[in-house]
């Protein structure tokens, strides 16, 4: 009788120690999804051959990689936000405008499900809406729109600026559209991609911004992104 209460009381203080590690290796499995060589994100944009010589002498070829120009905008605060702002972290992007009425409110929506998924790592991700009516949100107007959907200005900047710098930006840039144009008064870009931008400027994804399925996706591609800058990714074998 006595041995059989000691046998349940040892099981039990085991189930007790184990299960909180149990419950960490599931939550941090959940939280930080294992980065491999069947879902490592793909890099997209032209990729240019270049020569590298290393300390030896000897010369190989390498990878360039298409990266985001750079560039000086306006946010919502009315401070000055240029490329340097992407450098070291994660970063989406998208283009919108204040008064538009129909993809941008789902595009908006959807983007704040993105900012609140991150809000504690305004240090390694960012987000950049680049405005395609630049002349009508003026940094007054974003502030405005910035209050009416939740906008945390510490993690989302509203830009806004040179119109032809931006539609520069949106062609050859972030690759958002394959239209042509040169941002004059003609010009009109209305586009629902949000981009995934990793830390080195590289174009790493693209999502249907309306979607809630493609915001959860892109949601899944950022911690990936995030996890593989502290887990390096295994290699192929």
């Amino acid at each position: 009788m006595v041995s059989s209460r000691k046998k349940n009381f040892l099981i039990a203080i085991l189930v007790i120690a184990i299960f909180p590690l149990i419950f960490l290796f599931v939550f941090q499995r959940i939280k930080q999804p294992e980065v491999t060589s069947d879902n490592v994100l793909p890099i997209y944009g032209i990729h240019t051959p270049v020569e590298v010589k290393l300390e030896n002498g000897d010369i190989i070829t390498d990878t360039a990689y298409h990266t985001i120009p750079k560039f000086s905008l306006v946010n919502q605060n009315g401070d000055t936000v240029t490329s340097n702002r992407m450098k070291g972290v994660v970063s989406v992007v998208d283009f919108f405008f204040t008064t538009c009425p129909t993809i941008c409110i789902d595009m908006a929506e959807n983007m704040r499900k993105v900012q609140d998924f991150f809000k504690s790592d305004n240090s390694k991700f960012q987000i950049f809406s680049f405005s395609v009516d630049p002349e009508t949100d003026t940094p007054d107007v974003l502030l405005k729109y910035a209050y009416q959907n939740n906008v945390n200005s510490t993690s989302w900047s509203l830009l806004t600026g040179d119109k032809p710098t931006i539609y520069e930006l949106a062609r050859k840039g972030f690759l958002v559209t394959a239209t042509e144009g040169d941002g004059g008064p003609n010009d009109f870009i209305h586009d629902n991609k949000f981009v995934l931008i990793d830390r080195e400027g590289r174009i790493r994804g693209y999502y249907d911004g309306t979607s809630a399925e493609e915001t959860d996706k892109l949601i899944l591609d950022i911690q990936k992104l995030l996890v593989s800058y502290i887990m390096p990714a295994k290699k192929q074998k």
